[in-house]
């Protein structure tokens, strides 16, 4: 990806995974990595939560599993991280950690839930996420992906 150090590029290499916020007006982008298109679509929803929480000391009170049909690598990606919307603004949860598997053409996703109120906010919470400059697929060392984050 544009942008990437050299000590990304070698974690990639290795088959390493990651997600970091990068400057962007008025909204937040997240960039994400990893070996298979299923760990990239999570690191970039745990890079979504990592720049408006901090849920290093949080424990899950819930896990929920959400299966989504796959349509295009776009459609999971936004759909994903579009859960992570609802479940903030519906249900008051926020991921600590998540997992995903391809099964049977769809993507199974296990969401590990913490109530908002246990959550240290450190930023504007998501609103939505843009279409506008998305990106995912794979590439010499594994999945990428970047999305503009509208909060």
């Amino acid at each position: 990806m544009v942008g990437d150090t050299d000590d990304d590029i070698e974690t990639r290499r290795r088959g390493g995974s990651g997600h970091r916020a990068v400057p962007h007006t008025a909204d937040v982008r997240v960039e994400a990595w990893g070996a298979s298109r299923e760990r990239c679509l999570i690191e970039a929803a745990l890079g979504m939560v990592e720049c408006f929480a901090d849920v290093t000391a949080v424990r899950p009170t819930s896990v929920e599993r959400v299966r989504f049909a796959q349509d295009t690598d776009e459609d999971l990606l936004t759909a994903l991280l579009d859960e992570v919307v609802f479940r903030l603004d519906v249900d008051g949860q926020v991921p600590v950690d998540l997992e995903a598997d391809a099964t049977e053409g769809d993507l199974d996703v296990r969401l590990a839930l913490a109530d908002l109120a246990d959550v240290e906010v450190t930023g504007a919470t998501p609103k939505g996420v843009s279409w506008h400059g998305l990106q995912i697929g794979p590439g010499p060392y594994g999945w990428s992906c970047a999305v503009t984050v509208d909060v």
